[in-house]
């Protein structure tokens, strides 16, 4: 999964046209995470989300959902399910990245609902920066001003699990809130 990323980090540079290598160097090093989701049956589906909208905090994500489905974008002012292929990955850009790029990939707003009659379940792996490295678009991406400041990855990490649960403006907050902190040190 790992090596996976980091070939779709080569992907994403050559498509921003900085240097290929750039993103693929910048996440060698760094962690990951791996996680599995199981979401029950729920009788009242409307009632209740597996998760709600949110962006995710991590830099990459990178999905393998069941038959069952219950993935949803937010594109074009409305929720877009997104039909699993037992063949494919899913794979979304989070916030990290959205920095990384100054804002040129925007982080996927998504989430996931349950089913009234099946178990869902879905493997989720995160690709992030290492938790010292500074989160800095390469210079190619900036002209004019920066569309966030400098962070770590633990900063960030720090934020989204104790001061902030992750949702679509969770990147906005953070860097108020680490704007403000700056000011009060």
């Amino acid at each position: 999964m790992k090596s996976l990323g980091l070939a779709v980090m080569e992907i994403l540079g050559i498509s921003l046209g900085v240097d290929r290598m750039h993103y693929k160097k910048y996440f060698e090093d760094g962690g990951s995470i791996m996680r599995c989701n199981y979401y029950p049956p729920c009788p009242e589906p409307g009632l209740t989300f597996g998760t709600g909208p949110h962006c995710d905090a991590t830099s990459l994500t990178i999905l393998h959902q069941d038959q069952v489905g219950g993935l949803e974008i937010f594109a074009n002012n409305e929720w877009q399910i997104v039909r699993p292929r037992h063949d494919a990955l899913v794979i979304n850009v989070g916030d990290t990245f959205t920095a990384l790029t100054n804002g040129k990939y925007k982080s996927c707003v998504h989430r996931a609902v349950v089913n009234s009659e099946r178990a869902r379940t879905s493997l989720v792996f995160f690709v992030c920066p290492r938790e010292d490295k500074v989160v800095r678009p390469p210079q190619d991406l900036v002209q004019g001003e920066r569309a966030y400041p400098d962070f770590t990855w633990s900063d960030f990490l720090h934020f989204t699990q104790f001061y902030y649960r992750a949702d679509a403006h969770t990147l906005h907050n953070f860097t108020k809130w680490l704007s403000s902190s700056k000011t009060i040190n």
